[in-house]
């Protein structure tokens, strides 16, 4: 299996740059010359206009055909790619396979790669993006993500950057299928909320105390003040009209 050398990524980082394509796209493009000897190339990437169709001299067909400036930025990488892979050797180096670190669910991806620790495989028909970095492999849903662009930058620290038809994929947006192999733990349900019981506004009950007390220790003397206290009572809403008159009444009939 070929790897880019420390070389090769080197060269790529600087083509990529200069030529205002992704890592992959241009590692993906570097690949395809050199299949066809340096002379053509068969590619296919979402950054290139889809599938096209490099030779040398200047026949260049890409999927957006009326697309002239791509065209011309094709072209000229692929021009830049090629007279590359003649005067650099050792861009690429044959390295042992490696056991399916992603797990027995997945197989043959679309594209993997990695570096300095972090390595990445996507799975486009299985909906899949694994990731192993510091021991841990997490996989990820992509859901309707059409993964085709993988940007690696190694100023100040490793990242890595996916893009798809939508632009930057968020990959905490993304749902974790599994951790090291086992589904992610469920979040700890929220604990049920407690209610404090309503409060009783039953006026018969609430006040019957209180109004009691007022009439028992009211003397003949104090029926009047009694029922200024009774009207204050229902100006207050606390009685109702029907008791106000009631108890009015009573009083009253005391006199």
């Amino acid at each position: 299996m070929a790897q880019l050398s420390p070389i090769g990524v080197s060269a790529v980082q600087d083509i990529a740059q200069r030529h205002g394509f992704s890592f992959d796209a241009v590692q993906s493009m570097l690949t395809s010359v050199i299949n066809g000897n340096g002379s053509m190339a068969q590619f296919s990437h979402y950054e290139f206009g889809g599938s096209g169709q490099w030779m040398q001299g200047g026949m260049t067909m890409i999927g957006d055909m009326f697309n002239n400036y791509l065209k011309g930025r094709v072209d000229n990488l692929c021009a830049e790619l090629s007279r590359l892979s003649y005067n650099q050797p050792g861009l690429f180096v044959e390295v042992a396979a490696q056991p399916n670190w992603w797990g027995p669910d997945l197989k043959f991806p679309n594209t993997s790669g990695g570096q300095n620790g972090m390595r990445y495989a996507y799975f486009a028909q299985a909906h899949r993006l694994a990731i192993e970095s510091n021991g841990q492999v997490i996989v990820y849903d992509t859901l309707d993500h059409n993964i085709g662009g993988v940007s690696q930058q190694q100023s100040g620290g490793y990242s890595v950057t996916f893009s798809s038809q939508y632009g930057y994929v968020d990959l905490s947006r993304l749902p974790v299928v599994s951790i090291n192999g086992l589904p992610p733990l469920a979040p700890a349900p929220a604990p049920a909320p407690v209610y404090a019981p309503a409060p009783s506004y039953n006026n018969q009950n609430s006040y019957a105390a209180p109004l009691n007390n007022t009439l028992g220790s009211a003397g003949d003397g104090d029926i009047f003040a009694s029922i200024e206290k009774l009207a204050a009572l229902q100006s207050r809403g606390i009685l109702s009209e029907q008791e106000y008159a009631s108890k009015k009444a009573d009083l009253l009939s005391r006199l």
